[in-house]
């Protein structure tokens, strides 16, 4: 019998990460540290340092980490045995989660949706919403828009801009064409100008879609914001051509923006909704597919997933729901902070001239971009060294992102923006 190898010795906590897990880890290389606690907006690591979250799980964590007001219901629910792993069985956790959100978010709002329970992850539910678009219009082609991300399986991709995570599929991504976004030539061309035009023109080649896909704010591609004029816009011109107008609401939606939909600035009603994120509450896997009645024309088990039933999940969302939700108070603090936050970058791309600053953003999903596209890593870098995480976006990561949970305290906001400032000072040295 072969003798086992003796493990090596090592005093490096971190070194079997290097050693075993696979070199596409991205996060971990920008916090070289081992995290061991989260409690709200905080993270310890196995030192005992406290950091400050403006990360909030890439918007996984609106609620903070482990709120007690969810882990409670959770511990209760796993210790009296309740389902865990359901499938699409009936079960009592989503029947509970489906009735607190058809009366506490859809009923409120005059929004009438067939809920889909895809599978656990953001990209699960574009995937099923980018699949039943073409089977309800028997159409292939998509369009999405610059900038856009919408998720790292080969559907989602199709419709994502960034040609890093593009070039990751291996092969061509077809039947997506892309638009400008809302304000890609700032603001110098008239709104839908060429997407119009090559819609009605015979000659311009352009496959006839069966859907539009769009993020209100585009996270990734850099805290983009698109005005309400022009998602109502994108929305009539939807309506005038009869295409599906998808709204990938991942990381916008659960009240990142303020309101719970992040669409509900244009009083707009898409035909697909993708959540996904922060629906669960508790930063457990879940994602909606959220469907028009009229469109809901799948065959049993045509688009399913072994874990589209995570039932802890269901528990978690109904109780998130519930607690904030039920009234507008959630909403109304976020846009409050998100205000607080605006006033500090706005304050340093006034005394900070020479760095070419711009405040971006809405709600509680803010950034700072840089002219000088190195100094927004190098910024997250200075924050973390300073006790803050925080990540970059954009498509040459010139932007640094905050997005803190939407429950954190005015004092960690205030000392969190004081940290940040700070970075941004020792970058501009």
């Amino acid at each position: 019998m072969p003798k086992l190898a003796e493990p090596a010795e090592t005093h490096d906590p971190l070194s079997i990460f290097s050693e075993r897990e696979s070199q596409v880890r991205s996060y971990c290389r920008s916090w070289p540290v081992a995290f061991d606690t989260a409690v709200g907006s905080r993270m310890t690591d196995i030192d005992g340092k406290s950091y400050l979250d403006f990360f909030a799980g890439a918007g996984a964590l609106n609620y903070g980490h482990n709120n007690p007001a969810l882990k409670a219901p959770l511990l209760d629910y796993l210790a009296r045995d309740g389902v865990v792993h359901g499938l699409d069985m009936h079960t009592a956790a989503k029947a509970e989660f489906l009735r607190t959100f058809t009366d506490v978010v859809l009923a409120p709002r005059g929004l009438d949706y067939k809920v889909q329970f895809p599978g656990p992850t953001g990209t699960n539910a574009v995937e099923s919403a980018l699949k039943l678009a073409r089977k309800v219009t028997g159409k292939e082609a998509m369009i999405n828009f610059t900038n856009a991300f919408h998720g790292m399986t080969l559907g989602s991709l199709s419709v994502t801009g960034n040609s890093m995570k593009r070039g990751g599929a291996g092969i061509p991504l077809v039947h997506a064409t892309p638009m400008p976004y809302d304000n890609y030539f700032d603001g110098t061309v008239p709104d839908f100008l060429w997407f119009e035009r090559v819609l009605e023109d015979a000659g311009s080649s352009l496959n006839e879609p069966a859907a539009v896909i769009v993020e209100t704010v585009q996270g990734e591609g850099g805290i983009n914001p698109a005005r309400a004029e022009w998602l109502r816009g994108l929305a009539d011109l939807c309506n005038r051509h009869k295409i599906l107008l998808i709204v990938d609401d991942v990381q916008m939606g659960c009240g990142r923006t303020g309101p719970f939909f992040s669409f509900e600035i244009a009083g707009i009603q898409p035909d697909i909704v993708c959540i996904s994120k922060s629906i669960s509450g508790y930063g457990l896997p879940m994602a909606l597919t959220l469907i028009k009645p009229e469109l809901d024309v799948w065959g049993p088990g045509e688009h399913n997933g072994t874990f589209r039933g995570n039932n802890p999940a269901f528990v978690t969302a109904t109780a998130a729901l519930r607690e904030y939700w039920s009234d507008d108070r959630l909403e109304r603090s976020t846009l409050a902070k998100g205000e607080t936050v605006d006033a500090t970058l706005r304050g340093l791309v006034e005394t900070l001239p020479a760095l070419e600053l711009a405040a971006k953003g809405r709600g509680l999903a803010r950034g700072l971009s840089f002219g000088d596209h190195t100094l927004a890593d190098k910024t997250a870098a200075a924050a973390f060294e300073r006790g803050l995480l925080l990540e970059t976006a954009g498509p040459e990561s010139e932007v640094a992102k905050i997005m803190p949970a939407l429950t954190i305290t005015d004092g960690e906001l205030d000392e969190g923006l004081e940290i940040f400032a700070d970075a941004v000072r020792s970058v501009a040295r």
